[in-house]
């Protein structure tokens, strides 16, 4: 179970960080932090978690990930489920905790997004389906990419998570227009939740996309770029 707490703690702190700063923090009057801000803050997450709870669970904290090490030869397939259970449980607690202090602002309103996930008229640029698909898909593959090199026994050692979690900070400053940025099923569904109405009914989307981009990312890393000479 110390692996699973991790990942449910793991995936806490980045819905909570992450989420959180979006929430709370990137249009805070005259001193906002931007979406680079936003974007930054989903990056030291991952950065300040993998070092944290890399040694026990191996930091995954999002369902694609692991479904995409799991492709990629780097996961046990009977770990995969209950991996996937504590990160949404982590992410949901963490949007209901996010909630509580969101709420204590006389004037919030959560219809407004939450920082959900979202494509069309709920995108924040205006971004369609397609576009939103392709992204999801393009960025968690790359994503997998970065995570399996950077953790490639080959690879330097110690410097995973900052390779991982600079990787998430720039997927961040590419799509937040697009989508808000998912590549996590686990985030997008944490907060999604307690918005209802629309983020619920576009969470397929923030599913589908990235555990297939993970794949992808996986399967090439595995067979193309990573695989060993022989």
């Amino acid at each position: 179970m110390t692996k699973y707490g991790a990942e449910f703690f793991g995936t806490f702190w980045l819905v909570l960080g992450g989420c959180g700063s979006a929430v709370l923090a990137a249009a805070f009057p005259n001193v906002g932090i931007g979406l680079l801000g936003v974007a930054l803050a989903f990056g030291l997450t991952v950065l300040t978690m993998a070092y944290a709870i890399g040694h026990i669970s191996g930091c995954h904290l999002n369902p694609a990930v692991s479904v995409g090490l799991w492709a990629g030869g780097r996961f046990p397939a009977k770990d995969l489920i209950p991996y996937i259970i504590a990160q949404v449980l982590g992410a949901i607690v963490a949007g209901g905790v996010l909630y509580l202090i969101a709420t204590g602002k006389a004037d919030f309103n959560v219809s407004a997004g939450f920082a959900s996930n979202g494509y069309g008229e709920h995108s924040p640029g205006g971004y369609s389906l397609l576009a939103a698909l392709v992204a999801e898909v393009v960025m968690t593959m790359m994503f997998l990419l970065v995570i399996m090199g950077a953790t490639d026994k080959r690879a330097p050692h110690g410097f995973a998570p900052i390779a991982i979690g600079l990787c998430l900070t720039l997927i961040h400053l590419i799509s937040i227009p697009v989508t808000n940025t998912s590549v996590n099923p686990a985030r997008s569904t944490g907060v999604a939740i307690f918005v209802g109405d629309w983020a619920v009914a576009q969470l397929w989307l923030f599913w589908v996309a990235p555990i297939v981009g993970a794949l992808i990312g996986a399967v090439i890393y595995r067979f193309v770029i990573g695989a060993e000479e022989k």
